[in-house]
């Protein structure tokens, strides 16, 4: 047993686990890296990656036949499944020797490829080796959550780990779970031709706006995807070669696939955490607002950490305990400037508040500024108008902002920026944005909160007039 002493041990080579290890070894620390798995995690191999290479060569299937609106005669796209597949794993491939053994070797990290486990409050062991750390990074992430249907130890189903493994398109795909991965994954296979249905126990992206919802629901609708909302699965059986599905309702669907998209759960399985002293809770792995746990030597940071489970919210936290492991300086971690996207077409995006969450909070001090993709020029020109820009204010300060429409994960980019440093609606409208861009929309949106002050106010009208009279 090879007995070794570090400054960092990081548990877990995904986005945060490799941003704490590089950031450390950069400057100066001691750093030994474990994963008993893939090098980049879940992000890299199974999903952020490759969902949103697949998503890519969907819509490229889409464009041909949206074409005929721009004066383009195509004929219908013939989808090699097999192929769109191969495109995802060189999208992999691609991005894979950024995260890989080879590169953190080179910067200096030792880098053990083997599951680690506490075997005391400070000492990690994995494989033939035990590590003694002065500080011990958790970044396991999380896995899919496989829910207690019954029968469902009888049929095959997916997970966003084993999707990337077919090669032939489903038939007819039921996907149970409609949030970001569910709706992602419907909108992509039925542009892929496939059938879909999605199942959703409650409201389809129940987290976001539910008016801007409505108008992806509707979008999803039209492109040929079945949404079942407010319809629990109850059963699930094989039917030949087919699976049935069963829902609390009596209703039944039959489909050749299925992918289960119910969310996930924090890998702490395999850390045997009792050692250590660490505590969990429902959701993850219990940390304060430094992201220490319960054991001070020890941090937990992204998906196990039980909060938001983004993989910019890993890299995140690794900027936050970078402050403190090397520099033993306090840093806190904050989470009302942290944006979602779902990556549909068009895309959802989400920083901060929704209007119901804001409502709840500011009562009648809530003023919602909205502006619609449809009265962008660019959208027009490029026949995207299906959207809108919502912002909440509170005090003049934007406290949350939704977006529907094309690019609205880019979009709400500015609105993170504006969120962490609490700048006002005035600083967003001093922003010039080039025309015609879709960036434009987020001006108009600032400009729409000061409209009623300046061309409804008869105080502003009256001091025009004087103005006006005594002028030269």
């Amino acid at each position: 047993m090879e007995r070794i002493k570090t400054d960092v041990l990081v548990i877990g080579a995904g986005s945060g686990g490799l941003s704490v290890a590089a950031g450390a070894v950069q400057m100066g620390a001691r750093v030994v890296l474990l994963e008993g798995g893939e090098m980049g995690g879940d992000c890299l191999n199974y999903g952020c990656v490759p969902s949103k290479a697949l998503l890519a060569a969907a819509k490229m299937a889409h464009m041909h036949t949206r074409a005929q609106a721009f004066g383009i005669t195509t004929s219908k796209p013939q989808v090699d499944y097999a192929g769109v597949m191969a495109h995802v794993a060189e999208t992999i491939a691609t991005i894979a020797p950024v995260d890989s053994q080879e590169r953190f070797e080179g910067l200096g990290v030792r880098v053990i490829r083997a599951w680690g486990r506490f075997i005391s409050p400070h000492e990690v062991q994995a494989g033939d080796h035990v590590i003694t750390a002065r500080r011990i990074v958790i970044a396991t992430g999380s896995s899919p959550a496989v829910p207690p249907i019954p029968g469902l130890d009888t049929v095959p189903y997916l997970t966003n780990e084993t999707l990337w493994s077919l090669r032939q398109a489903p038939d007819h795909l039921l996907i149970v779970g409609g949030g970001p991965v569910g709706v992602e994954m419907a909108q992509a296979h039925v542009r892929l031709g496939c059938r879909v249905t999605v199942i959703e126990g409650a409201r389809l992206l129940g987290k976001d706006d539910p008016e801007l919802t409505a108008t992806l629901r509707a979008r999803l609708t039209d492109e040929g995807v079945t949404l079942v909302e407010g319809a629990a699965v109850a059963a699930l059986r094989p039917v030949g070669e087919r699976i049935e599905l069963r829902t609390a309702n009596d209703e039944v669907y039959t489909g050749s696939h299925l992918l289960l998209a119910t969310g996930r759960r924090a890998n702490t399985d395999r850390l045997d955490l009792k050692a250590a002293g660490i505590e969990t809770g429902e959701t993850g792995i219990r940390t304060d607002a430094g992201l220490r746990t319960s054991n001070r030597r020890v941090y937990a940071i992204g998906d196990v950490a039980g909060g938001l489970q983004f993989t910019h919210v890993a890299g995140y936290h690794a900027g936050v305990i970078l402050r403190t492991l090397l520099f033993a300086l306090p840093s806190k971690a904050a989470t009302q400037h942290i944006p979602r996207v779902t990556y549909t077409d068009p895309e959802l995006a989400q920083v901060g508040l929704t209007e119901t969450e804001a409502r709840w909070q500011y009562g009648a001090r809530l003023e919602v500024a909205e502006f619609d993709f449809a009265e962008n020029d660019r959208a027009v020109a490029e026949r995207v108008t299906i959207g809108r820009v919502k912002v909440m204010v509170a005090g003049g300060r934007p406290v949350g902002v939704s977006i529907l429409g094309a690019g609205a994960g880019d979009l709400v980019a500015l609105w993170a920026l504006v969120l962490a440093n609490r700048l006002k609606m005035r600083q967003v409208t001093a922003m010039v944005a080039p025309y015609p861009t879709m960036a434009e929309v987020n001006k108009r949106a600032a400009g729409a909160y000061f409209s009623p002050r300046l061309f409804e106010s008869r105080m502003v009208k009256r001091a025009v007039g004087l103005v006006q009279r005594w002028l030269p």
